[in-house]
C-alpha cells in the first residue's frame, strides 16, 4: 500500500498476520498508513446472524471493512443478511457449518460471534487455533471453566480480543472507574443490581413433543455440545435459549459482564467467596422466574469486604437501599447499578453508562459533570469513539483493547459462580481459584460440562 506520510510499503496480509501472532506489544503505525485503499480494510466473517449481531454487521460495513461470511445453522438467517445489507455484502460466502467457514476462507483477518451462549467457546477456540482476531458477544462462555479456559488462551495468544459489553467504551463507565479509584465515595461495600421481568423460558409444557423443524434449520446442529431436545416452536429458538440451562446462562449470564463491568474493575474485585440465593420457579431445566443473588467478596489490601445484590425478575431491593435515588428521579429505574459508599453513592445504570453522584448531606443526584466536587478529579483514562471501533483500532495495532477475553473472561467466570448455586439450589461457599465448592462431590457437572462432539 502507498501512503503520502509512510514511504515505506507495509504488506496487509502480513502486517495483518503479525499483529495476530507475533507481536508482544502492539506496533503503533504512522498516521496514514492504513486506510487509504480497500485492500486496507479486514476481511471479516459474522457467525451466528440472530438479531444482536445486526448492529456489529452494520458498524463495520460502515467503517468501511468486508463482510466475507456469514454463518448460521439456521440457513435462512444468512440468505436474509445478504438481502438485509445488499451491495455491500454482495460477495459475502453462506455458510451453515462453522468449520467450513475457517477451512475455506483463507482471506480471513476476523471472526464476530453472536451465537447462543453454549457456542461461545468451541468456535473462540477454533478462531485462535487459526490466529484470527475475534469479537465474542457475552457472557464469553456457558460454563465457569470455559471462561477459565478462555482467558488463559488470550493471555498466550497475540490475537486481538473485545467482549461484547458495549458499555465498556461508555466515557461515564471510565468516569466512574476514576472517581470511585480517587475516592470520591468513600469505601463502597454494597451494590445493587437489578432488571424487571424477563420473556424467558416461557411455555415449559409438552416439551418432548417435538414440533416440524423449520426448512433450513439444521436443529441437531443448533444443539451443538449441548443436550439434544426436541425441536419445539418459540421455546428455545430463537431468543428463549437464553432461559435454558443447556443453552443459556439466563439473567445473570445476559448482564453479569455488563452489571459487573465497574465494580470489577474499579474496586479489584477478584473472586466471590460465597454466593447467597433465593429464587421462585427454580427447576431442574430452566432459570428462575426471578431471584436474588449475593455475592459476597472479602477484602482486598485496604479495601473492605464488598457484597454485590443482584435482584431480577421483577425482584427489588427492598429496604430503602434506592430511597435517595427514586427522591432524585421520581421513581426507581427500570434496571440499574447503584454503589453505595460511606461518603456518597454513585447510580452508574445497567450498562454502567451514567454517572450520577450524591454525596452524603447532598439533596440529589448529579450528573458527575456538573458535581463541583467531581469536577476536580482528574481524568486519567482514554476514552474512545466506539466499543467496536476500538477493536478495529487495536487490530490495526492501536491500544490494547478495554473488553478483552482477559477482563471478559473474569466477569463471565464471576457471574457464572450465581449460575452454579442457583442450579444446586442452594447457597455455596466458593474456592475461586480453584473453581470448586469446598467439600461438595456433586457440583462438578455444574462448573464444567461434557460436550457432544459431534460438531465440534
Amino acid at each position: 500500500m502507498k501512503s503520502s506520510e509512510s514511504p515505506h510499503p507495509i504488506n496487509r496480509r502480513s502486517f495483518l498476520t503479525t499483529t495476530g501472532c507475533a507481536l508482544a506489544a502492539p506496533l503503533i503505525l504512522p498516521s496514514g498508513t492504513f486506510g487509504q485503499t480497500a485492500n486496507d480494510k479486514l476481511n471479516i466473517a459474522f457467525i451466528g446472524m440472530g438479531g444482536q449481531i445486526q448492529g456489529h454487521v452494520k458498524n463495520l460495513l460502515n467503517m468501511g471493512h468486508h463482510a466475507v461470511a456469514f454463518c448460521d445453522v439456521d440457513l435462512p438467517r444468512t440468505e436474509a443478511a445478504k438481502v438485509r445489507y445488499g451491495k455491500p455484502a454482495a460477495k459475502a460466502n453462506v455458510y451453515q457449518d462453522y468449520r467450513k467457514l475457517f477451512d475455506k476462507e483463507t482471506s480471513l483477518d476476523a471472526v464476530v460471534i453472536a451465537t447462543p451462549d453454549h457456542w461461545h467457546t468451541p468456535i473462540v477456540k477454533r478462531a485462535f487455533a487459526e490466529g484470527k482476531h475475534i469479537y465474542c458477544e457475552k457472557p464469553l462462555t456457558h460454563t465457569v471453566a470455559e471462561a477459565r479456559e478462555l482467558r488463559e488462551l488470550s493471555r498466550k495468544s497475540k490475537v486481538i480480543t473485545q467482549t461484547g459489553n458495549q458499555g465498556s467504551a461508555s466515557s461515564n463507565l471510565r468516569r466512574s472507574i476514576e472517581l470511585i479509584e480517587a475516592g470520591l465515595f468513600g469505601q463502597i461495600k454494597d451494590i445493587y443490581i437489578w432488571h424487571n421481568d424477563h420473556p424467558w423460558p416461557g411455555d415449559t409444557q409438552n416439551i418432548d413433543q417435538a414440533d416440524p423443524i423449520p426448512a433450513g434449520l439444521n436443529w441437531d446442529f443448533w444443539c451443538g455440545p449441548s443436550k439434544v431436545r426436541p425441536y419445539k416452536t418459540d421455546v428455545y429458538h430463537p431468543f428463549k435459549w437464553r432461559g435454558w440451562f443447556d443453552y443459556g446462562n439466563g439473567f445473570v449470564g445476559d448482564f453479569c459482564c455488563h452489571a459487573f463491568n465497574l465494580p470489577v474493575r474499579a474496586l479489584k474485585l477478584d473472586y466471590p467467596n460465597r454466593i447467597e440465593i433465593k429464587a421462585t420457579k427454580l427447576g431442574h431445566d430452566c432459570y428462575p422466574s426471578s431471584s436474588r443473588i449475593r455475592y459476597k467478596f472479602p477484602a482486598r489490601g485496604n479495601l473492605k469486604a464488598v457484597t454485590i445484590h443482584v435482584y431480577d425478575g421483577g425482584v427489588y431491593p427492598e429496604n430503602g437501599e434506592l430511597d435517595d435515588l427514586i427522591s432524585t428521579f421520581g421513581t426507581r429505574p427500570r434496571v440499574g447499578c447503584f454503589l453505595q459508599g460511606d461518603k456518597g453513592q454513585l447510580s452508574a445504570g445497567l450498562w454502567n453508562s451514567d454517572c450520577y453522584v450524591r454525596l452524603n448531606g447532598e439533596k440529589k443526584f448529579v450528573h458527575a459533570g456538573n458535581h463541583e466536587q467531581a469536577k476536580t478529579i482528574p481524568q486519567r483514562l482514554p476514552r474512545v469513539s466506539s466499543h467496536m471501533k476500538e477493536w478495529v483500532d487495536a487490530i490495526y495495532g492501536g491500544p490494547k483493547t478495554f473488553a478483552d477475553f482477559d477482563l471478559g473472561g473474569h466477569l463471565t467466570e464471576i457471574g457464572l459462580t450465581g449460575n452454579v448455586a442457583l442450579r444446586l439450589q442452594r447457597d455455596i461457599d466458593w474456592d475461586g481459584q480453584n473453581m470448586r465448592v469446598p467439600g461438595q462431590r456433586d457440583t462438578e457437572h455444574y462448573i464444567r460440562k461434557t460436550n457432544r462432539g459431534k460438531w465440534l
